[in-house]
């Protein structure tokens, strides 16, 4: 069990609508669907609340207020409005949020349901100063976000890897010198003329080619993301495994 503190806060990156999923989000963000009667950002919440993180900012943008009014009556929670969301990838919600990289920082993309185990793990194994939290697979996809790992460091990261070893599953840890460097290195990227239309992992590459990044493997551990229709089915079986779990430890 690693001896370093729990994150100081965690950031939930939901600012984007979900275009991909249709009509599902032509008037609430992605963040909002339900799975086994919670929505998706409650159940990231929840998981982090039981791993411990006592602050949890959630960057929010489309229909902002929807997401703000769910928050209601959570006092560890706060958001924090991206008003550039449709202009701009998620890049642009961290620079909003780059006062908030000090000590030790957890980033979730708004679209990735995890347990408290699976936050408990990136917590306990994640010794370096930046450490994605990665999967394995037999092979992977253009949508994948893939990771090229040499033993437990990350060499390159990104959709257009043309080999990979693992796919990042959208969880990020910062600790210390790593949270100072991540913000440091987006701030130098923000002066490139592309930097609005790119994803935060595009610093995270920047970063692995300098062998400043470490890999946490979860292989074996349930997650999902949602991202088109197919998921949906993934993401509600999850939940419903995980509530079948709580419901038998109840017994």
């Amino acid at each position: 069990m690693s001896s370093q503190p729990t994150p100081v806060r965690a950031i939930i990156l939901a600012a984007g609508r979900g275009s991909r999923l249709g009509a599902l989000t032509v008037d609430s963000p992605k963040c909002l669907l339900e799975f086994g009667g919670k929505p998706l950002l409650e159940w990231q919440l929840d998981a982090l609340s039981e791993a411990g993180i006592a602050e949890i900012v959630v960057i929010v943008g489309f229909n902002a207020r929807l997401v703000e009014t769910m928050l209601e009556g959570r006092p560890n929670v706060r958001t924090l409005h991206n008003p550039f969301y449709e202009v701009a990838d998620n890049l642009a919600s961290l620079w909003m949020a780059r006062e908030l990289f000090e000590g030790d920082v957890l980033v979730l993309n708004g679209d990735t349901l995890v347990s408290a185990d699976i936050v408990r793990r990136l917590l306990s194994e994640g010794r370096g100063t930046i450490n994605v939290t990665i999967d394995r697979k037999p092979d992977y996809d253009t949508d994948d976000m893939k990771v090229w790992l040499e033993g437990d460091r990350v060499q390159a990261i990104g959709k257009q890897l043309t080999q990979a070893n693992a796919e990042s599953i959208g969880m990020l840890l910062f600790r210390g010198e790593g949270t100072r460097l991540f913000r440091q290195t987006m701030a130098e990227m923000m002066y490139e003329p592309d930097t609005l239309k790119r994803w935060f992992l595009s610093v995270i590459d920047h970063l692995a080619r300098q062998g400043d990044v470490h890999a946490v493997d979860i292989q074996g551990a349930p997650w999902s993301e949602v991202d088109f229709a197919a998921d949906l089915i993934t993401a509600e079986a999850l939940v419903a495994g995980w509530q079948a779990e709580s419901a038998s430890l109840a017994e």
